[in-house]
């Protein structure tokens, strides 16, 4: 039987590995170009709209034809009392939402841990399902179902009156006791499950020869998780965390406007819901372009403390 010769292997020279190195760096920059324009499209070019705050825009006469007023409404935001003291409850409104998200963030670590303990596969996918569903279900579906189960009228309401443990209804969506708890209690029913499953991936990324090393000592599930599991995830909760901080005048809007009353509307309002009713509940655009302006450098101003200290503390930045 004869043997097939190998061909030596001829290296690659210098010139040949920088050429090679420079053309997957532009293939690798050409994948990544459709997501820079979506960046741009999307993050920067709209920041072209903060000329608004320049001007007493009116939506009729235009950009062009609205009067040129300058730092007239920076200046509002300090000058009038009443708008000082609107921005301070929105502030406290805003800030409470996010030390309470913060506060809660560490859940789904936990449920992810004891999630990640269940040996039924089929028990597992189903808690995970019905946990990560409420995700994808707007706000405006939600507050739906709130008013079904606790309107005056609704299904809560109804049953506790039949058995008699009130005579008169709750006042469960119409009333302003204890806001910022509630909205904290429907925020984390809907994102528990969908916030697990970045440290469930992280979970399934953990050395298993750590945990037979730890079985093997005698370990039983309970220290595993709180030896292994619990300090394995803990980078990654950190990085979440520190991006939690950095966007705590972020909360969004969707919830509070669906939940938002007559009634609770002094708890309710935070920033982003302020500069909506101001800008259109209130067709006062150009004070709404300046309080949004100032809530993005303050932001920003967030992100850059946060890596500072991230640097000095962990050694590594998230930007």
């Amino acid at each position: 039987m004869e043997l097939k010769k190998k061909v030596p292997r001829i290296p690659m020279t210098k010139k040949a590995v920088s050429k090679r190195s420079v053309h997957e760096g532009k293939v690798m920059f050409l994948t990544v170009v459709p997501f820079l324009i979506l960046v741009f499209l999307f993050a920067y070019f709209p920041l072209h709209g903060w000329i608004y705050s320049l001007y007493d825009y009116k939506p009729a006469l235009g950009l062009s034809g609205s009067e040129f007023v300058g730092l007239k409404w920076f200046k509002m935001l300090v000058n009038s009392q009443t708008q000082v003291d609107q921005i301070v409850q929105v502030l406290k409104n805003t800030f409470a939402m996010s030390f309470l998200g913060i506060a809660t963030s560490i859940l789904p670590v936990g449920f992810a841990i004891f999630l990640n303990e269940i040996k039924s596969k089929w028990f597992k996918n189903i808690v995970q399902t019905l946990t990560t569903l409420p995700n994808f279900i707007s706000w405006v579906l939600i507050y739906t179902i709130a008013f079904s189960l606790f309107s005056n009228t609704g299904l809560v309401n109804t049953l506790l009156q039949e058995w008699g443990f009130v005579t008169d209804p709750i006042k469960f969506l119409d009333s302003d006791n204890h806001t910022w708890l509630v909205m904290m209690l429907w925020n984390t029913w809907k994102g528990l499950g969908w916030g697990a499953i970045m440290y469930l991936a992280a979970i399934s990324g953990i050395d298993p020869e750590l945990y037979e090393s730890a079985r093997i000592d005698g370990a039983n599930r309970f220290q595993l998780m709180r030896h292994i599991t619990l300090p394995s995830l803990m980078p990654t909760y950190l990085v979440m965390l520190m991006l939690a901080v950095a966007n705590m005048l972020n909360n969004g809007m969707d919830q509070y406007f669906v939940f938002q009353n007559a009634f609770n509307k002094e708890h309710i309002q935070v920033l982003d819901l302020y500069v909506y009713n101001i800008g259109l509940g209130s067709n006062s655009l150009s004070l709404a372009t300046a309080i949004s302006m100032l809530k993005s450098l303050v932001s920003v101003g967030l992100l850059a403390a946060v890596n500072f200290v991230s640097k000095r503390i962990r050694g590594t930045s998230i930007i």
